[in-house]
């Protein structure tokens, strides 16, 4: 019988209480997520996601907040950073960040989105992040998790990070 090893999903939970803080986490977030990473930007119309964005966008000094918008009507948006956090397995300190931000809300199937060819993107250097990935199974499968924003009472955000390892 063999044993086929699941692997393990790192979780964290954090609250925001305005369009500030979530930038601000978002800055955090960057610290977290160092390239190689494709990640599924989970949560309603509206939710924070790209505000969410802009704090990544500013950690790796590849955008100013008021810089980052929605990809929603060019699909993409590319940035570059530069690698922010020491850890032993990186290389690529101080290095080049590509940071990618896509909006797939407006593509209707698998052929459309091969179109992108968004598996060009992942390099080593790459930060990849998807608006509306969990629409296709595929964008899932090559995804190293997810961060969810989910909508609370007035200004109020839960973003769960979700990283497989």
């Amino acid at each position: 019988m063999s044993h086929v090893s699941q692997a393990q999903i790192s979780r964290r939970v954090y609250t925001t209480n305005s369009c500030d803080e979530t930038i601000a986490l978002g800055r955090e977030l960057a610290k977290l997520l160092q390239p190689p990473k494709v990640l599924v930007l989970r949560g309603d119309l509206g939710a924070g996601k790209t505000t969410l964005m802009k704090g990544i966008a500013a950690a790796l000094g590849a955008a100013e907040p008021e810089e980052v918008i929605s990809p929603t009507f060019t699909l993409i948006h590319e940035y570059t950073g530069r690698a922010i956090e020491p850890t032993s397995q990186r290389e690529n300190l101080g290095g080049t960040v590509l940071l990618y931000h896509l909006d797939l809300y407006r593509i209707e199937g698998q052929r459309q989105l091969d179109t992108l060819g968004i598996e060009d993107l992942m390099t080593p250097q790459s930060l990849v992040l998807i608006e509306w990935g969990e629409k296709f199974p595929s964008v899932v499968a090559r995804s190293n998790g997810e961060i969810a924003i989910e909508t609370l009472p007035g200004d109020e955000r839960r973003i769960t990070l979700s990283l497989r390892s």
